[in-house]
């Protein structure tokens, strides 16, 4: 994570994202994963619509979750994310879940894209794809 570009998305932590146990419910972790991908590709000068508008589609072939620590309501936490992997056809984003004021570690986690078309057949990542992640 130290020598790439790393994006970070600060959160509140809603009510409606808590248990009955008043933690965060794990699946919501999955949904800060993609608030902060949005935001890595943002960061980099690229919005995701750019690409589906282009006919090229990123959709989450495998995710991966490790809890650490659980978030509560109310307080701030941030999604930092970066690339992990650059394949021909896939990427791999890499995430860490921190508590806003300090750094406890809550999660961390991957997700895996396949590049797609619109008719779902499998794609070489577009040569402007690939090459403002390298």
């Amino acid at each position: 994570m130290d020598n790439m570009h790393t994006s970070q998305t600060t959160l509140r932590v809603r009510y409606a994202e808590t248990d009955a146990m008043g933690i965060v419910y794990h699946a919501n972790y999955l949904v800060w994963f993609e608030a902060g991908r949005g935001d890595f590709f943002r960061d980099l000068g690229h919005d995701y619509g750019e690409w589906e508008a282009s006919g090229y589609l990123l959709p989450v072939s495998e995710a991966y979750a490790r809890y650490h620590s659980p978030a509560h309501y109310g307080e701030l936490v941030t999604v930092h994310t970066w690339l992990e992997a650059r394949q021909s056809r896939r990427i791999t984003l890499g995430y860490k879940v921190t508590r806003a004021a300090g750094d406890t570690t809550l999660a961390t986690g991957w997700t895996k894209h396949l590049c797609i078309d619109r008719e779902g057949q499998v794609r070489r990542l577009p040569s402007e794809l690939s090459s403002f992640l390298a």
